[in-house]
């Protein structure tokens, strides 16, 4: 039907004959001539249709998304008519044929108008989906997957399919359960990750895999989560941590540069406990720097006795100081009352700070106090208080903020604190990538629920002999790329007795074990090579390179926050004959 795409053509093929397909974009009647502006995959070109010509009564007819075969010849815009909003703005197509190949109806929304709500477009995904910036979107998609591949395979992995439907598992996420007729009572599960199946693929000597997986898991959304997802999903045998460190940057970076994002630093690693401590987080931004600074060690004399307590278990807890540049001379009293409910969200007691005044290098340990104003500056002496300002690098118009207490809850809301000031002052590049490895995770963590391992149950320990098991750390990582967790993966237990070792840490019982994982441990015990794998958010990674809002924009029909697929109103209810083919009986 067609011989070009819109932006296939140019100057340089003037005078050329062509056949064109697409639909109309807008329509104008200019008293004799009619103009519409016809799109197609590739953007936008301008259609002139003359009385004299039999498109002229055919484009009479036209009007918005209807569908369009036209031939023409092309020809250059006369001057001063050029449109440099269009990659075809200097030529345009002069009609001799038209064909109304289908009409629409006036369409509910208005293509590429991004205030129309967010149900409306997606209740018509397929008339969004027709917006040149959605079409960007997933051109960017095709090419990272089509990256991808090329470089696996230039490395010698293999791309494997694994099930779909499986065994439901503990795996930290609510499984999706899918009745099974056959099988009276019975359920499969879709998988959370194809975590299992890769490593098995490794015991079965294939030594390279990877795949672009498909992903569920049911759990509450996000602007960065959906029930269904995919996965670039990596893994590799006979390999260090370092090596598959290696594979997951230089797949990332390449992916990156031929997507024009050069990357020209060496990617810092440090561990979780480092970025804990300097960042409040996992996954810390580092487009900014204002690390958090630890001073207990000058509050242990302190004259307010919860402070002092506080401070004397530094093991158990922490007092942190972030100190804002600039930040006594934008925060006002109500922002800083805002800032204080913020961070009583997420635990805090409330939010200490000193405003400083004027510098206090040269000042004596007499004179520095006043000089300085907040909370806390009548609860520590004067010699404390110089040696603080002095370690966060205190100057004339910051303020320091103060967090004090259990430390999960102190990193936590510290780091946040940090996100949102950084935010509020507007001092984040949105145009810089900053990447960070993070290494050696906590094996476990104790939750309300009990042990519950940090990562999987399938991670290999660095060292089991420890007291405390939350100082048990794992051969595991993640890449981080401004303040968003890309991927992460980990060395893999390959032996049967270290994994039931980890299953009774977890307090999974031997018959659980067995029920659950029975198939796994059989397997580890049939010459089970050592393998460690990575997974990157193949959607997140696409919302980053492409600049969109939310996972939503990336994916081609998404379902919403609340899990509903607006354009085919899914989840929906199904016949009673169905039910009972499944043996399932719902409640009144």
């Amino acid at each position: 039907m067609r011989t070009h795409y819109n932006t296939d053509l140019s100057i340089a093929d003037i005078s050329r004959e062509v056949r064109l397909c697409g639909w109309c974009n807008s329509y104008r009647d200019h008293g004799g001539i009619i103009f519409i502006d016809l799109r197609d995959r590739s953007g936008i070109i301008q259609l002139v249709a003359y009385p004299n010509s039999q498109a002229y009564s055919v484009a009479s007819n036209v009007r918005d998304e209807f569908v369009l075969l036209a031939k023409g010849v092309v020809r250059a815009r006369g001057e001063g008519l050029n449109n440099p909003k269009l990659e075809t703005g200097d030529i345009e197509v002069v009609l001799d044929f038209l064909q109304i190949e289908n009409k629409s109806l006036t369409t509910p929304i208005i293509i590429g108008d991004d205030s129309v709500s967010e149900e409306l477009r997606l209740q018509y995904r397929y008339l969004d989906l027709r917006s040149q910036k959605n079409l960007r979107i997933f051109e960017i998609r095709s090419k990272v997957a089509s990256i991808t591949r090329r470089f696996l395979e230039s490395n010698g992995f293999l791309e494997i399919e694994t099930p779909i439907l499986t065994k439901a598992t503990p795996e930290g996420a609510r499984d999706y359960l899918v009745p099974s007729r056959v099988h009276k009572e019975q359920f499969y599960a879709l998988p959370q990750s194809p975590q299992i199946f890769k490593q098995l693929l490794m015991v079965g000597g294939f030594d390279k895999y990877y795949q672009i997986a498909k992903c569920f898991r049911d759990e509450d959304l996000r602007a960065d989560r959906q029930p269904e997802f995919t996965q670039i999903d990596v893994e590799m045998s006979f390999c260090t941590q370092l090596q598959v460190m290696q594979i997951a940057e230089g797949l990332i970076l390449t992916i990156f540069k031929e997507m024009g994002r050069q990357i020209d630093y060496k990617i810092p690693v440090i561990t979780y406990y480092e970025a804990m401590e300097k960042y409040g987080s996992d996954k810390p931004d580092l487009r900014f720097d204002m690390p958090l600074v630890e001073v207990s060690d000058l509050f242990v004399e302190s004259s307010n006795d919860i402070f002092k307590r506080i401070a004397l278990d530094s093991h158990s807890n922490r007092f942190k100081a972030l100190c804002v540049k600039g930040g006594d001379n934008f925060f006002s009293r109500k922002m800083l009352s805002e800032l204080e409910k913020f961070v009583r969200g997420f635990g805090a007691k409330g939010l200490a700070y000193i405003q400083v005044k004027e510098s206090c290098k040269t000042y004596s340990n007499e004179e520095i106090e006043s000089n300085l104003k907040g909370p806390l500056v009548k609860f520590i002496d004067s010699a404390k208080l110089k040696e603080l300002l002095v370690r966060v690098g205190a100057t004339k118009g910051d303020i320091v903020f103060f967090g004090a207490g259990d430390k999960k809850t102190v990193w936590d809301y510290m780091g946040r604190l940090r996100l949102e000031v950084a935010q509020a002052m507007n001092i984040i590049n949105s145009d810089e990538l900053r990447f960070l490895w993070v290494v050696d995770f906590p094996m476990f963590e104790n939750t309300s629920e009990g042990v519950k391992a940090l990562h999987h149950p399938f991670t290999m320990p660095k060292d089991l002999d420890v007291d405390d098991i939350e100082d048990i750390k794992s051969l595991s990582y993640d890449i981080v790329l401004n303040g968003v967790e890309l991927g992460g993966g980990s060395i893999r237990i390959h032996k049967s007795k270290i994994q039931s070792k980890i299953f009774e840490l977890l307090n999974i019982t031997q018959d659980e074990a067995r029920d659950k994982f029975g198939f796994l441990l059989d397997a580890l015990q049939y010459g089970a090579p050592p393998h460690g794998g990575f997974a990157i958010g193949f959607d997140r990674l696409i919302m980053l390179l492409s600049n969109a809002n939310s996972l939503r924009d990336v994916i081609a029909f998404p379902k919403t926050q609340k899990a509903n697929c607006l354009l085919m109103n899914a989840p929906s209810h199904v016949s009673k004959e169905q039910l009972n083919e499944l043996h399932i009986r719902t409640k009144a």
